[in-house]
């Protein structure tokens, strides 16, 4: 620390020659951040610094801190590619789709969409292809094919079959089938794959953990006799790590945006995610703005992180109390948010603000994925906010390498009410992962419970894995770690007591935080 005052004497200096007075705030800032550079570098970075101040056209000749912190952020960012992005949204229809080629065991660029309203036969074809990631996951997994120079080998040998196969035999024992759970006639359980259908007893099932809900695909061990498999235990699909499902897909960008390789590969980039120790990400559900209370607490939040400005701040809706909120006056109401957001300056320099609607917000249907709230009547916000984003729902975030899913649906509440089996033990969270992560999809639901636009299936999909699943449902707020991935719930910002999730990219931790009562 005695090399600051040092430092800070060069800094003014080097300024003065450039025409310019630097406050005191402003020098101590670039100081400490130059003593943490070698000292070869130090005088490069001086100078980098000072010509980008020259570059930011200041109305006076006075720098501020703010004006040094958004040099330094840029300067940083400096020897990154082009389609190399620190931070980046991506909606739900730019979402690139691959489809399993079963004959080269990989994935393959799919065909290209045909619009919002396709034929009946798409929507076959995206439960297939729901069906071919799963399969080659679960069949190649050991369980399936023991290593044969292996000690530990399974006390049975377990086979994954095809339904043909039952359906061409009049008996079979110990039989495991991967299957789509569905009632094809009231208050009968089928399984269903691309090769048949077959009916099942779940009479004397066991279940293990996760949400058994009829348009989800289950593993049913059992008996095959008389037409029916008689399930004696039902589990989910198998599932993996990230990275392990990134190695069938190569360099290619699945995740989607400008660059043409999958960042999660960048060395640049995780260079400098190692070096943003303090930086966060802010996540809230339910912001309604016509809300008075709401709207106090929520200017108190970004007033607050005015401080200490994180990358981003997600805001989902839906953005009224009342569905019937009038259009006009749901307008007003992004103009007094945009009035907020207008004085938080450091927030401006530094901070996205991403709007993520709910299907109660106007003026698309409750259904999958569905497009960003329309410019007329958020759009003014970027008078007072310019780094306003308008999102689809779901949306994907990049962070460096780390991949985040955004998703503003009552998910919690629809698996709870459509589930076969509740579960009667365990944690209501890591039933929830283990639901979401076995499934590869943000909606393991019967299309009727989860209405979603089957073109664009592959924006929900959770395969490969991401670092973080968001989700904003009005129940209890939670966090937890499936697999590698941390899977969240906002829960709703007024009916927490003003609760809000902080995740930190660098630790990838999720601190649980809230604003505090007046009193």
């Amino acid at each position: 620390m005695n090399e600051i005052p040092k430092l800070k004497a060069q800094i003014v200096s080097r300024f003065s020659i450039s025409g310019f007075q630097i406050r005191s705030e402003a020098s101590i800032l670039l100081a400490q951040h130059l003593a943490s550079l070698p000292t070869a570098d130090r005088k490069e970075w001086l100078n980098n610094i000072a010509n980008h101040i020259q570059g930011q056209s200041l109305n006076l000749p006075v720098v501020e801190k703010k004006h040094i912190e958004l040099a330094i952020t840029e300067g940083s960012n400096s020897d990154l590619d082009s389609n190399e992005t620190v931070f980046s949204v991506i909606n739900a229809f730019d979402v690139p789709k691959f489809n399993y080629c079963d004959e080269k065991k990989k994935f393959l660029p799919g065909a290209g969409r045909s619009g919002l309203f396709p034929g009946s036969e798409v929507k076959a074809e995206y439960m297939r292809e729901r069906y071919k990631v799963l399969w080659q996951i679960t069949s190649r997994h050991e369980l399936f094919n023991p290593n044969k120079n292996s000690k530990d080998k399974p006390v049975k040998q377990l086979s994954l079959r095809k339904i043909e196969t039952l359906l061409s035999a009049s008996k079979a024992n110990d039989v495991v089938i991967l299957g789509l759970l569905t009632q094809l006639t009231e208050g009968k359980f089928f399984l269903e794959d691309p090769t048949g259908v077959v009916p099942i007893d779940l009479s004397h099932a066991v279940y293990s953990s996760g949400f058994f809900c009829e348009g989800s695909f289950v593993l049913a061990c059992g008996k095959y006799s008389d037409g029916t498999l008689e399930v004696y235990e039902m589990g989910f699909p198998i599932s993996e790590p990230g990275s392990s499902s990134r190695a069938y897909f190569g360099t290619v960008n699945t995740w989607g945006g400008r660059s043409k390789s999958l960042l999660k590969y960048s060395d640049k980039l995780a260079r400098l995610e190692g070096t943003k120790h303090e930086e966060c990400l802010v996540f809230l559900s339910d912001c309604w703005l016509d809300n008075p209370t709401v709207m106090g607490k929520l200017e108190q939040l970004l007033q607050g992180f005015n401080e200490a400005a994180p990358i981003a701040i997600v805001l989902m809706g839906p953005f009224a109390s009342r569905t019937n909120e009038n259009i006009y006056s749901l307008k007003s109401h992004f103009r007094a948010l945009g009035e907020i957001l207008s004085i938080c300056d450091n927030l401006k320099t530094k901070s996205d603000v991403v709007l993520v609607p709910s299907s109660d917000d106007p003026a698309a249907g409750s259904i999958l994925p569905r497009p960003p709230l329309p410019e007329c009547i958020a759009g003014e916000l970027r008078k007072y906010f310019p780094r306003i984003v308008l999102a689809t729902n779901p949306c994907r975030l990049q962070y460096c390498t780390q991949q985040i899913v955004v998703c503003r649906v009552d998910l919690v509440t629809k698996l709870c009410r459509n589930t076969i089996h509740f579960p009667t033990s365990g944690q209501l969270e890591d039933h929830f992962a283990r639901t979401l992560i076995s499934q590869g999809t943000l909606a393991p639901l019967h299309p009727i419970a989860l209405p979603i636009h089957w073109n664009y299936d592959a924006a929900l999909s959770l395969y490969p894995l991401p670092d973080l699943v968001v989700i904003g449902d009005p129940c209890q707020g939670f966090q937890t770690t499936e697999q590698e991935c941390t899977v969240m719930n906002t829960g709703s910002f007024p009916k927490s007591k003003f609760a809000f999730k902080v995740y930190i990219p660098f630790s990838r931790t999720v601190e649980d935080s809230q604003i505090p009562d007046d009193d």
